[in-house]
């Protein structure tokens, strides 16, 4: 179980790390960080969807007889100070229990899950997993992770911060760009001295980014039969920026948006274009692993 800022992820499977078959795959959006994100805690209406979506887990995990367990809870569940309340609360509820896990872990975890997808290279590339709470950066190739760290910079944060009138004003912008140049130092520093060839998105919006290009040229598009999906650049960029310029109607008309992103689209949308032009990035792609399923290569490796 994944247990983000937005989003309650369940994943059960059997087989190998690298031949498993997905019994249940399940996301709720909890919205654990809804109006309490960056005050530093989970308000009264979060903290009990929280727990019903807790409990609906642990029927699925005893209906399929689980035998091996582990929940991982992140952002939200880090920095809020009613979190420990929140885990003691499930422990007792459903007898789960809930790792909190660093933003090292998490990026670690990410990585793992992008790997056994097969799509890293020899080539080092640049892995952007968007949360609500945090955002992991993690550069590496095939054989290795280069350097890796988790920003307190996520959607839901960003949206509590610049994104109050919609569409999104130019003023908004550029405050979340100046926002974005003095928080993510470390990243460009890092990255000095070394080539990226790709920059990888993890899952999450990146899968509504190439949902909704492909539906505009009239094709299907079927994500549990698309695992990896490499983006046309001047499609990606265009593509955000009608995002950015729309309103909450039109995101919330297209089925491509699941809910829980219809907002914070938006400002993952403008970090996703401030990275690509801040680093002169050209080929951009997405790949539908993330956290979950690197526990899930450590639970069957």
């Amino acid at each position: 179980m994944d247990l983000g800022t937005n989003t309650f992820h369940l994943l059960i499977a059997e087989g190998t790390v690298n031949n498993y078959h997905e019994i249940a795959h399940d996301q709720e959006p909890v919205k654990l960080g809804e109006g309490g994100i960056n005050k530093g805690y989970i308000l009264p209406e979060a903290f009990a969807r929280g727990i019903k979506t807790m409990q609906q887990f642990q029927q699925q995990i005893s209906a399929n007889q689980v035998q091996q367990v582990r929940a991982l809870a992140t952002s939200a569940l880090r920095s809020a100070s009613n979190g420990k309340d929140f885990i003691d609360e499930v422990k007792a509820k459903t007898g789960i229990s809930i790792e909190i896990i660093n933003g090292e872990q998490e990026a670690c975890f990410i990585y793992d899950g992008v790997k056994i997808s097969g799509c890293l290279s020899a080539q080092n590339s640049l892995i952007m997993d968007i949360g609500g709470g945090s955002v992991e950066f993690i550069l590496g190739n095939a054989d290795h992770i280069i350097w890796k760290q988790s920003f307190e910079i996520g959607a839901a944060r960003l949206m509590d911060l610049f994104h109050r009138t919609d569409p999104i004003p130019p003023a908004s912008i550029e405050a979340l760009d100046v926002y974005l140049q003095d928080n993510l130092t470390d990243l460009f520093a890092a990255l000095e001295g070394h080539e990226v060839d790709t920059l990888i998105g993890s899952s999450g919006v990146f899968e509504s980014f190439a949902a909704i290009i492909e539906t505009e040229k009239g094709h299907s598009f079927d994500l549990k039969t698309t695992p990896t999906y490499s983006f046309d650049h001047e499609e990606l960029l265009i593509e955000t920026n009608k995002i950015v310029q729309s309103t909450h109607l039109q995101r919330a008309a297209n089925e491509n948006i699941i809910p829980v992103r219809v907002d914070m689209i938006v400002v993952a949308s403008l970090i996703t274009r401030f990275i690509i032009h801040k680093l002169a990035i050209q080929k951009v792609s997405m790949c539908t692993n993330s956290l979950k399923e690197g526990v899930l290569a450590g639970m069957l490796d």
